[in-house]
């Protein structure tokens, strides 16, 4: 249970397009309710996709007791593409279950983001709220990447 617990604490920094908030909010930084870890949503070829640029001391060491020298840089959303009615579907990978999951984002407005992760198909889920971030913002002993 804990796992499932740290799973949706590294998908609260991650997701994100819509109908019309999703021309001004897919791509950008965004930020899971604790601010313990910021992703990077940006296009991806023919999909999006998100990449860690921001991680907490705490988040950081329960990516290392995971195998994972830092969780800066990792690619945690990839081939999100849209699913009809302002959503988006995709995969989550999770450093610290070294699983990839179905999730998807749906954006509430330009800077607002509920972001859905399910295990066991559609039986166990969870959902967060994420903000959007003007950027990068450094924090006080945190690590960030700059891409």
């Amino acid at each position: 249970m804990r796992n499932f617990i740290a799973f949706f604490a590294v998908l609260a920094a991650m997701f994100g397009i819509a109908t019309a908030p999703a021309q001004a909010a897919d791509m950008g930084v965004w930020r899971n309710p604790h601010d313990s870890v910021r992703v990077e949503i940006r296009s991806c070829g023919a999909s999006t996709c998100g990449y860690v640029v921001y991680a907490s001391p705490k988040a950081q060491a329960d990516a290392r007791k995971s195998g994972y020298n830092t969780l800066i840089g990792q690619q945690l959303l990839r081939d999100f593409e849209p699913a009809g009615h302002g959503n988006m579907r995709g995969k989550v990978f999770v450093p610290t279950l070294k699983v990839t999951l179905n999730g998807t984002a749906e954006f509430l407005d330009a800077h607002t983001m509920k972001a859905k992760g399910c295990v066991l198909g559609n039986v166990l889920c969870k959902s967060q709220i994420w903000t959007r971030i003007d950027g990068v913002q450094q924090a006080s002993n945190a690590t960030t990447y700059a891409p």
